[in-house]
């Protein structure tokens, strides 16, 4: 008699849960199907039934990441204020990185051998980055920022991404007050870059108004 498919939706999502344990207790290194299964209570065979392979259970993982990241995001909670939104998303952002630091380097560092998203795969973000760009075009919109929204929003996210790698590897400073004072000094530079781009923008039209 033929094994039953253990392809339920219940237990792939223990094994998906499992694997981000596990991934972030652990590391990548440790992160085998064997190891999955055992964390998951269920078999190695079972963990192939799901996802087909290690590169598949490493797949859904960085799929998984960006679903907590955009929930993450949720909980932040949109006001009147859109600079301080964009700075509470912001912050999230860093305080995601540095909670789950290796399934944060899949997502966006991406050196696993097992897995290497191709276009498709990489589209699993858009709901984070729609996200991150409606709350800097809210900042265009009210004239706290200038610039196009898209290429503003790519900026704040590599500043973000850097900052908190360079945290969680020692070296933005000593104590908790010197690392909040360079965050800070960073995420403030930047913004202020972008909104005294709107501000010359004025001076010119202005300039150019009185010429004629």
């Amino acid at each position: 008699m033929p094994r039953p498919k253990q392809r339920t939706p219940e237990l792939r999502d223990r094994v998906l849960r499992a694997a981000v344990a596990l991934l972030a207790s652990e590391g990548a290194a440790q992160l085998t199907t064997r190891r999955v299964a055992e964390q998951a209570a269920t078999s190695t065979p079972a963990v192939y039934e799901l996802f087909g392979d290690k590169a598949g259970l490493v797949r859904e993982i960085f799929f998984e990441g960006f679903r907590m990241l955009r929930r993450h995001f949720d909980e932040v909670p949109e006001t009147s204020d859109p600079r301080a939104d964009l700075m509470r998303v912001l912050q999230a952002f860093r305080g995601f990185i540095r909670t789950n630091p290796i399934l944060s380097e899949l997502m966006f560092v991406r050196r696993f051998t097992d897995f290497d998203p191709g276009p498709s795969d990489r589209r699993a973000g858009d709901a984070v980055r729609e996200l991150i760009v409606g709350r800097v075009r809210r900042c265009v919109d009210s004239g706290a920022l200038a610039g196009d929204a898209t290429d503003v929003a790519h900026a704040l996210v590599a500043l973000v991404q850097g900052l908190a790698a360079t945290e969680l590897a020692g070296w933005l400073g000593t104590s908790k007050a010197s690392v909040e004072r360079r965050w800070t000094l960073a995420i403030e530079a930047m913004l202020g870059g972008f909104a005294a781009s709107r501000q010359r923008s004025r001076a010119a039209r202005r300039s150019t108004a009185a010429s004629t």
